[in-house]
């Protein structure tokens, strides 16, 4: 069991911070944009997508698709100046920075990846999907707590789909960085054994998680519990989420939607 997105509440989940409100949308695996009654009733995972209601120039959004395909091209350079120049059209538009960090990254320009993904984060406070965690680790790497390297190797983790590959290399992550956080948050997802899953959950809550990571094992943990029959360790859980001030976008919208669910039973 792993954590599925469910959230009854799509296009009511905001951060304001610093003027900037961001929503939530949901997608299935189709890439098709659910509503909120099919997303209430989801088992699976779903992706979301995070957007800010300010507009974002046509022109823009054009220049930040070139770039994202010319990256997956391996065209770095030629993505990194179509991003630039979509930032530079929508400068309060995180996206296109996020995508430059990344394109640094795989470049492995590691000082360049976190210096945009700090203005990411500054862009949207709230967490806007990996980029919390993506500046602990780079900052942490730069500091010599981590090896160089170890925020690329993590990613590249992502596109492995069969599963008994990824088990074996995400039991290799944790076992080589066990004060790696978001190595624990994976591994946990792979487990089937509930004991065997909260143990690794806990494991990586002990090793400073950054808190978009914080977030998702907290959330993974309370799911855990409610399947094994913990409903109360759940809800407390949950209800500690949705209060906490640190708490991201995603994992406050998370807890409520989880929360609505089991008390709707």
């Amino acid at each position: 069991m792993i954590l599925a997105v469910l959230v009854a509440i799509v296009g009511c989940a905001t951060d304001k911070s610093k003027g900037q409100t961001n929503v939530l949308l949901f997608r299935d695996a189709q890439g098709r944009l659910m509503t909120p009654e099919e997303i209430a009733a989801a088992t699976g995972t779903l992706q979301y997508e995070i957007h800010g209601d300010e507009p974002v120039p046509p022109g823009a959004k054009a220049l930040h698709e070139e770039g994202r395909a010319a990256g997956a091209k391996g065209d770095y350079d030629q993505a990194l100046t179509l991003l630039t120049k979509a930032a530079d059209l929508a400068p309060r538009w995180p996206y296109p920075v996020y995508d430059r960090a990344f394109t640094h990254l795989l470049m492995k320009d590691f000082d360049a990846a976190l210096a945009d993904y700090k203005r990411a984060q500054d862009l949207a406070p709230g967490g806007f999907f990996t980029t919390l965690t993506a500046v602990d680790t780079l900052t942490r790497e730069q500091k010599g707590e981590f090896p160089r390297g170890l925020y690329l190797a993590y990613v590249m983790l992502e596109p492995v789909g069969d599963p008994a590959q990824r088990r074996t290399l995400v039991q290799q992550f944790v076992d080589k960085y066990p004060r790696f956080a978001p190595g624990w948050e994976q591994f946990a997802k792979i487990l089937d054994d509930p004991r065997d899953r909260l143990k690794a959950i806990e494991n990586g809550l002990s090793a400073a998680p950054d808190p978009e990571t914080k977030g998702m094992l907290e959330l993974n943990k309370a799911l855990t519990l409610h399947g094994s029959g913990d409903r109360d360790g759940a809800v407390r859980i949950l209800s500690g989420l949705i209060a906490a001030p640190e708490s991201t976008l995603a994992t406050e919208t998370l807890a409520k939607a989880m929360l609505a669910r089991i008390n709707a039973r």
